[in-house]
């Protein structure tokens, strides 16, 4: 049995943005804090929490379903029936963008701040902000 077993959430949190520098703020709920210019935001969001709640989850041991109960991401949980711990993690969302030289879709997961990227086709270099 392994320590770290893991199953990723499939309900994410809104995506929201900064009300200070209009940058993406991480993808959770509470008090986050913007990558980008440093404000504190505080994210509530009650229909997130309650399908938070009300998610059902596949244990990685047994694969018996189980409803999380819980409503906040990433959470401690405990299968009934094989009894072994593992971790619902925070969905992170993806995006695809386009390549602005050769138009290649290319998708990765989005995560608040700035990133180079290199397309894969064409060695392109460019920088997105999220």
């Amino acid at each position: 049995m392994s320590d770290e077993l893991s199953v990723e959430s499939r309900i994410s949190p809104p995506s929201l943005s900064c009300p200070r520098c209009d940058n993406l703020l991480p993808a959770s709920l509470g008090e986050l804090k913007c990558s980008m210019c440093g404000a504190e935001v505080k994210v509530d969001h009650p229909v997130t929490k309650r399908k938070w709640r009300e998610e059902k989850v596949g244990c990685p041991n047994c694969s018996k379903v189980l409803i999380a109960g819980v409503d906040r991401r990433p959470a401690n949980l405990q299968c009934s029936s094989c009894e072994i711990h593992f971790e619902l993690r925070v969905n992170r969302p993806k995006i695809e963008i386009a390549c602005p030289s050769c138009e290649r879709k290319l998708r990765m997961n989005v995560r608040p701040g700035k990133r180079e990227i290199t397309c894969p086709a064409c060695d392109t270099e460019f920088k997105i902000n999220f």
